[in-house]
């Protein structure tokens, strides 16, 4: 018995030695890795601009700040949430290129983050086991805007808020036609296809985009001219961060006139909603141009003790608030407009006041990088290409007072966007889209047993509204990133995966377009994520 016992003790004792020296090879590989990786940084670096203090490892004291800075979605920042094994937060095109060509060596996945508003978090972090890195683009943020030409180049990590601000500075008379929350960054935001309430008058950010600059995977600087019009085309709706690193895009400004209005009427269940609501679903794509009326359902205690559904409808029009009222008890009598709900201001107020900004704020609020919010969330997208009926929203209520914290915002269609070509771009959603719906579900519990219920409720009410939406594909919008329609892994059948949610976010021939390009550009794929534009040859 004392044999077998000096026996076992022995082999455990090996076995404990084995994993002991695997663990210190491992944590020794990963030493070597990161330390080979940053000598190449420094060997392909500038000298001039120097990489070495833009450099962050875990071992640096600054590193969790860097890190934490731009993560706006709570789910992903927690102590399980995959860290990366390096930041680099470049202030000079040397360090982004030194970044790809190092990484491409080295076999490193590459994050891009300009704001961190990647729903999914896939800015910042990956959901498989390969060590990566972030390209944290905040200090490139530099915005010229050139008013007799009308148009700004914007570098990748400057904020929408700062965006209009710059554009504010020279011209009460421009703006342009990208998303109302202010510390969006530019990089993502206009890559993905971002629109805002100027939609309907001029289309998405990226159907006012002329020229563009990008690091490809052979770390070239390239504009418009040299990277040619199919990869030019690829970055202005399909995503950058399949193809390179986006570095700036040159915007063409538009006009707004120098008084705006705005109106945020609030609508209960109890005074005729379903009614309202399908009587909006009839009309707000056909409205005048120069108006976005938004719809957003909410719930909220009613005074009884129970639940009832709030809507609110935020909207700008490009006039004044006389023509204004005339316009909607002609078209929507049903919201019961009134002058007195009405708000003149200039364009870039606008901005403060449908992000939510008290009234008053001073227009500099928009170059705070501090989110108004920072909580768990999850978002989803669904497109409205057919009328919705008062019963059928009453089912909608019914469903959302069921579940909890749902919010459903209803944005119109129409206008200039029905009438560019669903290939000019490839965002696809334009014709023949009445809305498109945006379901987010907020909550402040940071456990795994609120997430999991939340997440369970979100997708409950995407079900839920199946029957109202588009079918074959259900459609979705790639700047609301939702990794439920679809994951790569990025091996043999790359481009089977991608077509799940790649016929989603791009339809079938911009999809088929998209992976054209991006077999051309980066053949071995390095520029890759669970939802990326995958290769033919994957």
């Amino acid at each position: 018995m004392a044999n077998i016992t000096s026996s076992f003790n022995m082999q455990t004792s090996i076995l404990t030695l084995l994993l002991l020296l695997l663990s210190t090879q491992s944590s020794a590989t990963s030493r070597s890795i990161t330390d080979r990786f940053i000598q190449c940084l420094h060997d392909r670096a500038d000298p001039s601009f120097p990489i070495t203090g833009e450099v962050y490892t875990p071992g640096n004291s600054s590193f969790p700040t860097v890190l934490q800075n731009y993560i706006r979605n709570l789910r992903f920042n927690e102590t399980t949430t995959p860290k990366p094994f390096l930041i680099i937060t470049a202030e000079h095109v040397s360090h982004i290129q030194a970044a790809v060509v190092c990484g491409k060596q080295n076999r490193l996945l590459l994050k891009t983050r300009s704001g961190g508003h990647d729903y999914e978090g896939l800015s910042y972090l990956t959901n498989t086991n390969q060590p990566f890195f972030i390209v944290d683009m905040f200090n490139l943020r530099s915005i010229n805007v050139d008013i007799e030409q009308e148009t700004a180049w914007v570098q990748a990590g400057a904020t929408l808020g700062e965006v209009y601000y710059r554009i504010a500075e020279k011209s009460n008379k421009h703006g342009f036609p990208a998303g109302v929350c202010p510390t969006v960054g530019v990089g993502g935001h206009f890559s993905g296809g971002g629109y805002g309430n100027l939609m309907r008058k001029y289309g998405l950010s990226v159907d006012n985009i002329v020229d563009a600059q990008i690091i490809d995977v052979n770390g070239k600087l390239l504009d418009r001219k040299s990277m040619g019009e199919d990869l030019f085309w690829a970055i202005t709706g399909g995503g950058g961060v399949s193809f390179g690193v986006v570095l700036a895009y040159k915007i063409k400004l538009v006009r707004v006139p120098e008084v705006v209005t705005v109106f945020t009427i609030e609508r209960r269940e109890e005074q005729n909603l379903s009614t309202i609501a399908e009587r909006w679903v009839q009309v707000a794509d056909k409205l005048d141009r120069d108006l976005f009326l938004r719809m957003t359902f909410s719930v909220i205690n009613d005074t009884n003790g129970g639940k009832t559904v709030r809507a609110i409808f935020p909207t700008l029009y490009l006039g004044n608030s006389r023509n204004l009222v005339t316009l909607l008890n002609k078209d929507f009598p049903e919201l019961g407009l009134q002058e007195s709900d009405c708000t003149e201001m200039s364009w870039v107020e606008s901005v403060l006041y449908y992000t939510g900004f008290p009234s008053g704020t001073p227009t500099t609020a928009l170059l705070s990088r501090t989110p108004q919010r920072l909580n768990p969330f999850k978002i989803k997208s669904d497109y409205v290409q057919n009328p919705i009926s008062k019963r059928q929203f009453e089912f909608i209520f019914e469903r959302m007072k069921e579940l909890e914290n749902q919010m459903l915002a209803f944005n119109p269609y129409g206008g200039r966007m029905s009438e560019i070509s669903e290939f000019a771009k490839p965002f696809p959603h334009r014709s023949g889209n009445i809305a498109k719906i945006q379901y987010e579900v907020n909550w402040e519990d940071l456990s795994d047993e609120a997430e999991n219920r939340y997440l369970n409720f979100t997708r409950l009410m995407y079900d839920y509204m199946t029957p109202f939406v588009s079918k074959n594909p259900r459609e979705a919008f790639l700047n609301y990133r939702d990794l439920d329609i679809g994951i790569n892994s990025h091996g043999r059948n790359a481009y089977t995966e991608g077509m799940v949610y790649g016929h989603k976010y791009f339809k079938e021939t911009n999809y088929k377009r998209l992976v054209s390009v991006k077999t051309k550009v980066d053949p071995d794929n390095f520029f890759r994520n669970e939802q990326s534009i995958p290769t033919l040859s994957s």
